[in-house]
């Protein structure tokens, strides 16, 4: 708007006075506009052709002939307003009564006569002249427009008037001072041109035009006998110029936006149509964001200023409701309310928002102890807020479970990789959303003991601060950095593992860790006693002790875009040994990884990229191993390199094919940097490692429960070939 001097701006509570008999709200007017403008028209068509059928009867002598029908409709006009006024020039005019009225009052604010919007009526108006007619004649009319009925008025309404000018005037009669006005309405004009022969009906839908354009809250249509012939004037009277704006009770709608709704209309005369489309893409702009809010009036006070009245539903009050898994019905919950109400975005005095309610759905369901979940809004009484009512179905808070899987890890085979879980876990310890899990997976080689204790949010923090303690027994394969050894034997690595981490989003979609971490890991050969040696006389410890004692103090930030595995992902991991004491480990180690997944037509391009170094003193079996299902595809693990250095590029196109199963072509790299001779006894050099290498081939991925099944088989190379198993996406 034009400097915006005299667009105001306002918020306060929602304040609907209920509808009384009186008070008609201007969407309501807005709505029935049209039903009661032609209704009028209607009605009022049939009293003026009714008038027209009385008065040629009254014509008629009783002791002349019957009368001769005129030679021409403008012939039949003058006779009948030559009766009407004697020697005057006939008026005959039709009047567009106006009658809007809003629901919100102020008194302090002046209302128009003529507000935006209007329904119509049609009258016949006659010179004061006339009025000295006697009433008997009066009732004779009626009597006679009775009689004659619809046929009559039918009959009449159709007869056509030959009109030689049509012009716009103002209602005192004067030319139109702004003459864009005086085109809008002419171009508003179908029936009525000069030259043209009209009926009463044509006339009353041309009046409805002019109105439908949108610039006038008034129109009377007046036919004038001239010299020249039937002159038809529409006395119009135009809106108010838009001066300024006020907006009122809208808390969460941008001034901004309602600043650029309205600012082409400033200083223009204000246009119906124009308002109501301003009026729809603020409604529009409610809908998008799911809010429940809504224009609920418009007024037009004096000085052309526009008062905009919003209704939006504020949240009274958020209630918990615990349902029966089977039955349905209302039942005790055993999670806390609190438990729950603390995941909810949407707070009471907001304005309620559809979206923001189901991303709260999502968070309850993602908590991991809910069935189902649904919110219903209800109306709180008449304050115009709502209360919302969560429903909450409870899954089974715990028990036990058995599975299997394959470790990545294993060389000699994929049957030698199957490993078993048995595990026992909560998930709602005191109703709290706290969970314990205990589990034990074991295989020919692997087997790993763990207790998880979790707290997803830690009561009292407003952060979302989460708290995981874990302590773990595991051992796994050496086989990624000293594995082939030539007397077909294997080694393994035991690890003792304790330690508490704390994790929070700090912004959306990234997500923080950090943690404590004890870690007492050492070598073992195939009957279980400890060694410090493979078979190339490489040390397997970085003290030269039978094991190394690290405390890593762990940070992790992680971006996650949509969560789905072709979305983008970055994440970045830092540890840092700390040494407490002198034998314990002094390293650091930094690891990055990220993918971007596009979407071309039915195929999907997934690229990732992931790099890491290490810098100090650290035990040779944690050098970054390249090769194999999640590294380099067409080698064995760790067969490409190990090195404290690495970097790993992957490409692949994937497409459906039928059903759940889909294709995929991919292509890998990987390389060591040329770090591997510097990893204490640089196992990769003793085992004749690459350093780098790539791998390219095709396989096929099939949707299950467990999570993706892929079967690949890729070329390195060397074009060796080599197939590859695994469960769940690539990491």
């Amino acid at each position: 708007m034009h400097g915006h001097e005299d667009v105001h701006f306002s918020s306060s509570s929602i304040r609907i006075n209920p509808e009384s008999s009186h008070d008609h709200s201007f969407l309501a007017n807005l709505q029935s506009c049209s039903k009661t403008l032609s209704s009028h028209l209607s009605n009022t068509r049939l009293s003026l052709t009714r008038m027209l059928d009385s008065l040629k009867t009254r014509h008629t002598s009783p002791r002349a002939k019957p009368v001769r029908r005129h030679n021409s409709p403008t012939q039949m006009l003058n006779s009948v307003t030559q009766l009407m006024i004697g020697s005057k020039s006939p008026l005959l005019s039709l009047s567009l009564i106006q009658s809007t009225q809003s629901i919100w009052s102020d008194p302090g604010a002046e209302r128009l006569s003529s507000p935006l919007l209007c329904c119509a009526s049609l009258s016949l108006n006659r010179p004061s002249e006339s009025s000295t007619q006697s009433v008997e004649g009066k009732d004779a009319i009626q009597q006679q427009q009775v009689q004659k009925g619809h046929s009559s008025a039918s009959r009449n309404a159709e007869e056509r008037v030959l009109i030689s000018e049509v012009l716009v005037r103002t209602k005192d009669g004067e030319e139109l001072e702004r003459k864009d006005l005086e085109v809008e309405a002419l171009a508003a004009l179908k029936a009525c041109r000069a030259n043209s022969a009209l009926t009463v009906r044509e006339v009353q839908e041309d009046v409805h035009r002019i109105i439908e354009s949108g610039y006038f809250c008034s129109c009377t249509p007046v036919a004038v006998d001239t010299r020249d012939g039937i002159r038809l004037m529409f006395q119009v009277e135009p809106n108010q110029e838009f001066r300024g704006l006020v907006c009122e009770n809208a808390n969460v709608l941008p001034s901004k936006f309602i600043q650029e709704a309205f600012q082409d209309g400033f200083g223009k005369v204000i246009n119906i149509k124009r308002l109501e489309e301003a009026i729809t893409s603020i409604n529009g702009w409610y809908m998008e964001r799911g809010l429940f809010g809504i224009v609920s009036d418009v007024d037009t006070l004096s000085g052309g200023i526009v008062r905009l009245q919003v209704a939006e539903a504020e949240v009274n009050n958020i209630s918990i409701r615990f349902l029966d898994r089977k039955t349905g019905e209302p039942t005790k919950g055993k999670t806390r309310v609190e438990t729950i109400l603390r995941q909810l975005t949407t707070k009471k005095g907001q304005v309620y928002s559809m979206l923001q309610g189901k991303r709260d759905v999502d968070t309850v369901l993602a908590m991991g102890i809910m069935e189902d979940v649904s919110i219903i809004p209800q109306p709180a009484g008449d304050s115009g807020k709502v209360d919302l009512i969560m429903n909450c179905v409870e899954r089974p808070s715990g028990g036990f479970s058995a599975g299997g899987g394959i470790s990545s890890g294993i060389t000699s085979g994929p049957l030698s990789g199957l490993i078993g879980s048995f595990a026992y876990s909560h998930r709602n310890i005191f109703g709290r959303n706290q969970k314990l899990n205990v589990s034990l997976e074991r295989g020919q080689i692997d087997s790993i003991f763990r207790i998880n204790y979790t707290d997803p949010w830690i009561e009292g923090d407003d952060k979302r601060t989460s708290r995981s303690i874990m302590v773990q027994n595991s051992r796994t394969p050496g086989n990624l950095v000293h594995g082939n050894q030539p007397d077909n034997g294997s080694l393994t690595i035991g690890r003792v593992t304790a330690g508490i981490e704390y994790s929070r989003p700090f912004r959306p979609k990234w997500s923080g860790t950090a943690g404590l971490i004890f870690q007492h890991a050492g070598a073992r050969d195939e009957q279980g006693n400890p060694i410090i040696k493979d078979f190339y006389s490489s040390p397997l410890t970085a003290s030269g002790k039978t094991h190394d004692e690290t405390l890593l103090a762990k940070f992790e930030s992680i971006y996650t875009g949509s969560g789905e595995h072709g979305s983008t992902m970055f994440a970045f991991n830092m540890e840092q040994g700390l040494p407490v004491l002198p034998e314990w480990l002094f390293f650091n180690r930094v690891n990055a990884r990220t993918r971007k997944g596009i979407h071309i037509g039915p195929a999907s391009f997934l690229f990732s990229l992931s790099g890491g170094h290490v810098v100090g003193n650290f035990s040779p079996h944690e050098a970054f191993a390249i090769g194999g299902t999640n590294s380099v595809r067409g080698y064995e693990e760790g067969a490409v390199g190990s090195g404290r250095s690495y970097v790993v590029g992957s490409g692949e196109v994937s497409f459906p094919m039928r059903g759940p199963v889909e294709g995929v072509l991919f292509t890998d790299y990987g390389t060591d940097l040329g770090s591997g001779n510097t990893v204490p006894g640089d196992p990769a050099g003793a085992r004749l490692k690459p350093g780098s290498g790539y791998g390219y081939g095709f396989g096929v991925r099939v949707d299950s429960p467990l999570g993706p099944l892929r079967l690949e088989y890729a070329f390195n190379d060397k074009h060796n070939g080599r197939f590859h198993f695994g469960v769940g996406q690539r990491t």
